[in-house]
């Protein structure tokens, strides 16, 4: 879904680096202007484009682990370019809500979706609205008490014992259930992006792959850490680890206090939601999104674990994961000149049932947004070339001609040479060496477009339509 190029902040530089430039936020980017290719595209690098932000895990962007996250770097580069301050922007794929902090941080506003529900607990930590400065010493006087708590709370989770040896779920579910039990607060929603992080890295899930699954690296290296002072290294994890979000809430508190005007910005978000079936509600002035890649589009699965500690249940969760793009049929078949050559090539009627079922739900949620857009607004979607049966598939071409025949008029389509990428030799990827470059297409709206979108919305109304769950996910990995 988004670039791979994330790292973690510095443990004590978030001062250094949020001077200067950065505060610029209405000033536009300068338009690149370097080599293009043959094929009119033209070669970029965002980070250097947007070098006031040098960074990924700036203010509050590092918080919460997500798989693939958006770099703020293109964000920013897309906001100033093609929106001005107050101008609404719509992202049908929100993820880990990166659209919606850098549209704050520019003064724009956001209508943030995702099917995902880690979306509703992210946002508030990571577009903070107190005024006052958060204290270190109110931290410290909630981590002691949840330390002495005897509340308990175990996951609505068939399978919990599966994923923790006994000695660390004891633990866990006691520092849960103190939390659980505390008034909602800024200090209470830090300490759990905590809890979310140690209840995964004292798990047996290999914490190296974004998806839940088991591995023996991992049971040896449990194994080992239970033989030490576990308990101490657990607490102070959780320590540090609230204190590190509590500082940078601070810095973004800073910030917004010295450049942000009178009126606030608004970033609405909804967790949970198909964008496939959902109508957006208001008008908007761009779209920046960044769809899921065509063979990495399980979210719910790779986050199940903190949506059970945070009290989702499992069926909440199994209705979600059959909504995401591996588990559900196409409900119309998406046709351009260049996915019809790629269809063409392949033999394995699962992958074409696979590349049908992609094309139909990631077109129908852009044109739910889109059809929204004003006259001349912009479609700045983010997506790389992934492979299929190890056939390229060019996905901002086929997104070009599908909205070039609907009275969408295409712009120009940047190419980021991907710098550093995180691979996962454990797993059998088809793609070992990854993909090289991802790209940032950008379409215009004509004034009398009018996509397949308001068909569908005559047929479904306001409503996602039930009948589209086909079958249910395989569940059958203990998971």
């Amino acid at each position: 879904m988004k670039n791979r190029n994330v790292k973690d902040p510095p443990g004590s530089g978030l001062q250094t680096h949020i001077q200067g430039a950065l505060f610029s936020t209405d000033v536009e980017s300068e338009v690149p202007t370097n080599d293009s290719t043959s094929d009119g595209i033209e070669l970029i690098s965002f980070r250097e484009l947007v070098p006031e932000i040098n960074d990924t895990g700036y203010l509050t962007h590092a918080i919460f682990a997500y798989p693939a996250k958006f770099i703020p770097q293109i964000v920013r580069y897309a906001i100033t370019t093609y929106t001005k301050e107050g101008d609404w922007i719509v992202d049908p794929f929100s993820g880990s809500g990166t659209v919606g902090v850098e549209a704050y941080l520019c003064k724009r506003n956001a209508f943030l979706l995702d099917l995902n529900l880690l979306l509703n607990h992210i946002m508030p930590l990571k577009i903070y609205s107190g005024k006052e400065r958060l204290r270190e010493a109110e931290l410290h006087k909630l981590l002691v008490s949840m330390r002495e708590s005897k509340n308990q709370f175990i996951p609505s989770w068939s399978n919990v014992a599966y994923w923790y040896p006994p000695e660390t779920l004891e633990v866990l579910s006691h520092y849960w259930g103190f939390i659980n039990s505390t008034d909602d607060s800024v200090y209470s929603t830090i300490v759990k992006s905590a809890l979310l992080k140690v209840s995964k890295r004292f798990s047996y899930t290999e914490d190296r792959t974004p998806k839940l699954a088991r591995s023996k690296r991992k049971l040896k290296a449990i194994e080992e850490l239970l033989k030490e002072n576990w308990r101490e290294q657990l607490d102070e994890m959780i320590h540090n680890h609230s204190l590190k979000t509590l500082r940078c809430l601070n810095e973004f508190v800073m910030y917004t206090q010295q450049h942000q005007s009178e009126v606030v910005p608004e970033v609405q978000w909804h967790g949970g939601v198909d964008s496939s079936y959902f109508a957006v509600p208001r008008e908007c002035d761009a779209l920046i999104t960044s769809p899921p890649y065509l063979q990495a589009q399980e979210y719910i699965r790779s986050t199940k674990m903190e949506l059970f500690w945070l009290g989702h249940t499992e069926e909440e969760i199994r209705e979600l994961s059959r909504l995401e793009i591996p588990y559900r049929k196409a409900d119309r078949i998406i046709q351009t000149e260049t996915l019809d050559k790629v269809k063409g090539m392949l033999t394995r009627d699962d992958l074409q049932k696979r590349l049908d079922s992609y094309f139909c739900h990631t077109v129908n949620a852009l044109e739910n947004s889109m059809n929204q857009l004003k006259p001349n607004a912009a479609a700045c979607i983010f997506v790389g070339n992934p492979r299929i049966d190890g056939i390229m598939v060019e996905l901002w071409r086929i997104l070009m001609e599908y909205f070039t025949e609907r009275g969408f008029v295409f712009e120009k389509v940047y190419e980021d040479r991907i710098q550093t990428r995180k691979l996962f030799g454990a797993r059998k990827n088809k793609n070992p060496d990854g993909m090289k470059s991802e790209f940032l297409l950008i379409l215009r709206k004509e004034t009398t477009c009018q996509t397949s979108a308001q068909h569908r919305e005559s047929a479904f109304g306001d409503k996602e339509s039930p009948s589209r769950v086909p079958r249910k996910s395989p569940d059958n990995d203990a998971s």
